[in-house]
C-alpha cells in the first residue's frame, strides 16, 4: 500500500486528489495538510512515502517543504511530488535542487498522475521538464558549469547507464538497451546513486546535465 499525503492550501483541491486516488486499491491517503510546515510534521507522524506538494502555500511554501524533507534524515525514504498551476522552467529547477522526486502540472491526466508517478514508487521528471532543465543550465550563464568531476567515480558502463537514466528510461528498458537483466540495471543504477550521493533519479538527471553528460536534444544511443 502507497501512503500519501495531500498538502495544498484549497481544500476543494485537495478533495478532488483524494477522491482521484482512492480509486486505486493500491493507494491511502493518510493525511492532509494546508501549508508546507504542517506537511512536513504530517509526513513524520503519518509515515508517508509520497507527499503531492503544492508550491505556492501560506506561511511555509511548498519548496521550503520540500528542503526540510529532503534534509531530514528520519524522511529519508519520503518522495515529494510537486503540484502546481505553475508551469515554468524556474519551479521546476527550483523544486528537483529542493529535493523533490517529481514535477507534475494540476491539469495532467489522472493515469500520468497514479501511474507514473506512484505506482512504480519511483517518481521522476517528465521528458518536458528534463528538456527544461537541460534549456535552464546552457541559458544561464550566471550559473557555474559542473566541471564534471563528480563523475570521475564512475565507470564507463556507468556512465553510459547514467546517460540512459537522464534519457527517462526505466531500469527494465536500459536493461533491454544494454542486454543486461532489470537485476544488473538496478544494481547499476543504486551503485551510481551511493557514489554520486544522490537522493533519487531526478537528481542524477539533473546532475547528468550539469555536468555535461548530457546534452539538451541529445538522444540515448540505440
Amino acid at each position: 500500500m502507497i501512503r500519501v499525503l495531500l498538502a495544498d492550501d484549497q481544500a476543494l483541491i485537495r478533495a478532488g486528489f483524494r477522491i482521484l486516488l482512492e480509486t486505486a486499491e493500491d493507494i491511502e491517503v493518510v493525511g492532509e495538510a494546508t501549508d508546507g510546515s504542517q506537511a512536513v510534521d504530517l509526513a513524520r507522524r503519518q509515515r508517508a512515502d509520497v507527499v503531492l506538494m503544492d508550491i505556492r502555500m501560506p506561511n511555509v511554501d511548498g519548496l521550503e517543504a520540500t528542503r526540510r524533507i529532503a534534509a531530514d534524515d528520519d524522511l529519508a525514504g519520503v518522495k515529494v511530488v510537486i503540484l502546481t498551476t505553475f508551469e515554468s522552467d524556474e519551479y521546476v529547477y527550483q523544486a528537483i535542487r529542493a529535493g523533490a522526486s517529481g514535477f507534475l502540472v494540476k491539469d495532467s491526466e489522472p493515469a500520468e498522475l497514479i501511474q507514473g508517478r506512484l505506482h512504480n514508487r519511483t517518481p521522476t521528471l517528465g521528458r518536458a521538464h528534463r528538456i527544461r532543465i537541460a534549456d535552464r543550465n546552457t541559458t544561464r550563464p550566471e550559473r557555474p558549469p559542473s566541471t564534471g568531476r563528480e563523475l570521475a567515480g564512475l565507470t564507463d558502463r556507468e556512465r553510459e547507464v547514467m546517460t540512459l537514466v537522464a534519457a527517462g528510461l526505466s531500469n527494465d528498458e536500459i536493461a533491454g538497451r544494454l542486454f543486461v537483466s532489470p537485476l544488473t540495471s538496478k544494481t547499476h543504477v543504486s551503485r551510481i546513486m551511493t557514489k554520486l550521493n544522490a537522493r533519487d533519479r531526478a537528481q542524477l538527471v539533473v546532475m547528468a546535465y550539469e555536468c555535461g553528460l548530457v546534452r539538451p536534444g541529445q538522444r540515448a544511443t540505440s
